[in-house]
């Protein structure tokens, strides 16, 4: 019986590093090729992710609308793709009175309830994940189609994907060897605040070789890896207080070794948009807090 056990659970180690694998080429590949390659990346990934959160919500009771965080989503994804960010607000304020309509013409109880996972599906998970066309685009003037672009977009990204899977290694690696304490005993009672430090400090670690490869200083590269591993870690407890709220362990078993794709990609859902208004906002001699006072102070002074 043992050796069974042990000879299984080299098959699923052996499972996981070959899903994982396959998954990082694909994705890298996209990355490189950004336009509409990684359009459609992001758009298969966020419709199959999205079946799997309204899965784990109709496990509760709730029934979000596919059909409308899917549709909304992919209209997220179109308009900073054709960088109309000027529409964006009016996309949000309609799909949020269309949350109430299809709930008025679903009829199905809980009424509020299917709104507010309506609502919370399509800024979860279509909103936050559609940074990763925001960042991909940084240092591009214009719309990217076919042609792959060797900007800074391209490079802020590899900067995040590295540090997001550092995290989750050196959570796995810090974890296993030393984890004793419990990082949150209800939510997510396997991982450990040993994990979280040792994934934490390799991935702030990693980042500090962003100083190569971006135009970042060595202050803001570390201070960036700070950031997106924190709320890498906080991604994934999210998903985690979402399932088990639901009573569900994974999401789905789509992703073989890894359970479902919202599990695989979870950390990117925060650590995406921290990415982008960081490296936007406050590097390269940007700074819209001190932007804000002095705008502030010449209102009043100037």
């Amino acid at each position: 019986m043992e050796q069974n056990s042990h000879e299984l659970n080299k098959k699923t180690k052996i499972t996981r590093v070959v899903t994982g694998f396959v998954i990082s080429i694909v994705a890298l590949a996209c990355f490189l090729a950004g336009g509409v390659a990684l359009f459609f990346f992001l758009m298969v990934t966020l419709f199959l992710a999205t079946r799997e959160y309204v899965h784990i919500l109709r496990n509760k009771g709730f029934h979000p609308s596919l059909s409308l965080i899917c549709a909304t989503s992919f209209v997220f994804g179109l308009l900073i793709f054709f960088r109309r960010f000027d529409l964006v607000p009016c996309v949000l304020a309609f799909a949020i009175m269309a949350s109430f309509l299809v709930v008025l013409f679903m009829g199905r109880q809980p009424y509020i309830a299917n709104v507010a996972t309506t609502s919370l599906g399509f800024m979860y998970g279509g909103w936050l994940p559609c940074h990763i066309l925001l960042l991909r685009q940084m240092g591009s003037n214009h719309v990217n189609f076919f042609v792959p672009g060797l900007n800074d977009g391209l490079y802020y990204l590899l900067y995040t994907f590295l540090i997001v899977v550092a995290t989750d290694i050196g959570a796995y690696y810090f974890g296993s060897k030393f984890g004793k304490r419990q990082l949150s005993k209800v939510i997510s009672p396997k991982k450990t605040i040993e994990g979280a430090i040792g994934g934490g400090l390799f991935a702030i670690f990693i980042a500090a070789f962003g100083v190569f490869y971006t135009n970042l200083t060595l202050l803001e590269a570390v201070v960036g890896g700070f950031l997106i591993t924190l709320f890498a870690q906080l991604g994934d407890l999210s998903e985690s207080l979402i399932k088990r709220d639901a009573g569900v362990k994974d999401s789905s078993n789509i992703l073989p070794g890894h359970g479902g794709l919202l599990d695989r990609t979870d950390s990117y859902v925060f650590a995406l948009p921290v990415a982008y208004y960081y490296l936007s906002c406050f590097t390269g001699g940007n700074n819209i807090i001190l932007d804000l006072f002095q705008s502030v102070y010449n209102g009043y002074f100037g």
